[in-house]
């Protein structure tokens, strides 16, 4: 998962895997658009709900930084 510099609104991030790339709300943590493994969807949503605060921190500063991963 990663955050890319100058994005547009809303607030989001792009998840990948080895033949997808989709984005998805930090808000809320639903995909904005196209298709992901349901797991693989499961585990960016948990991600995202459990560093909500941290990536809107991120992308309101422009500054990114390496997030621990699910445990």
């Amino acid at each position: 998962m990663y955050l890319r510099s100058k994005e547009h609104n809303p607030p989001h991030v792009h998840a990948i895997t080895q033949d997808l790339d989709a984005p998805f709300l930090i808000a809320t943590g639903e995909i904005i658009e196209g298709e992901f493994p349901p797991k693989a969807k499961a585990l960016v949503q948990e991600f995202i709900l459990k560093y909500q605060n941290e990536l809107l921190e991120m992308w309101e500063s422009g500054k990114y930084q390496k997030l621990p991963p699910l445990t």
